[in-house]
């Protein structure tokens, strides 16, 4: 299996809000350690080093398990991996990092950044002594990128990857938006209906009025299905949105009108900039789920 020499030299590499710090044999989430025994460590290191590549379950056997090793091969290996998953908090019936296929290897699925390497650091220290007349300073610790190494890009929306926890939070906070939308409109029927009588008088008022009555009703627990799923992190949640995706349009599109609620305090010019801006929220909606539950995560670019 070829590997490219900046993976083979990298001594630090991130994926999600994981680093592996090849150098120490150590995995961390946030800054924060997690224990991961040096067998498990070995085999992720590998699969990180080749993101987005089979590897067999032989080539695994013939760099982390030597000929001589007399041990049960199969188990060591699905031992490995499964505290490779519960250290990552992966599972291997909906994947996020590895990926098993079946009586051939694993195949880790995320993209991995290469975040410094020892031959890059060493460049770097020795570039910014000669251009200052100085020595490095002592303890760099400055992240140095490799040559050559590109952005990560969503494999569908062709954008730098985002980090998950930021996209998801986003989109809670748009369920929480018309979840107040909702509970207000609720809240101020007859406001609706007396705003409404000023522009289709008669018995279409009462027609809107019944449509705020009826889908903010319907509203509430879709906003509440959607909260909860990314919150805790349902990983269904991108198949699941498609197919919803119609009737929240039609939906987000109809509650897009829902400044003119407030035509009294804000005035229309406001109220149309804002219904314009609503009209796109649902296409963003759509966006942000795609981006953090897309069913194939972007590799490692390589150069």
């Amino acid at each position: 299996m070829s590997m490219s020499p900046s993976n083979r030299e990298a001594r630090l590499l991130r994926f999600s809000v994981f680093e592996a710090d090849l150098a120490a044999g150590e995995l961390r989430k946030n800054g924060a350690r997690i224990r991961l025994q040096e067998q498990p460590f070995q085999v992720l290191t590998l699969l990180l080093q080749n993101a987005g590549q089979v590897v067999t379950r032989d080539e695994l056997r013939e760099k982390i398990w030597p000929a001589d090793t007399f041990v049960d091969f199969d188990h060591s290996l699905n031992t490995a991996v499964n505290k490779i998953r519960e250290a990552l908090g992966d599972s291997a019936s909906s994947p996020r990092f590895v990926e098993t296929l079946a009586r051939r290897g694993y195949r880790f699925i995320v993209a991995v950044d290469v975040i410094a390497s020892a031959t890059t650091i060493s460049a770097a220290a020795e570039s910014g002594s000669t251009r200052a007349g100085t020595p490095a300073p002592h303890g760099l610790d400055t992240a140095v990128t490799s040559p050559g190494a590109e952005v990560a890009l969503h494999p569908e929306l062709h954008v730098p990857v985002p980090r998950r926890g930021l996209v998801r939070g986003l989109f809670a906070l748009i369920q929480v938006m018309y979840l107040i939308f909702y509970v207000s409109g609720l809240a101020h029927l007859r406001g609706a209906d007396r705003i409404a009588s000023l522009f289709v008088p008669g018995w279409r008022a009462q027609f809107i009025v019944a449509a705020v009555l009826v889908t903010g009703a319907i509203g509430i627990p879709l906003r509440f299905y959607l909260l909860s799923a990314v919150v805790f992190d349902f990983r269904k949640l991108g198949a699941t949105f498609a197919r919803l995706f119609p009737f929240v349009l039609a939906l987000d599109e109809l509650w897009a009108i829902a400044p003119f609620l407030l035509l009294p305090q804000i005035g229309v010019g406001l109220a149309f900039a804002a219904t314009a801006a609503l009209l796109y929220v649902p296409f963003s909606e759509r966006t942000l789920v795609r981006m953090a539950y897309s069913g194939r995560a972007p590799m490692l670019n390589r150069s």
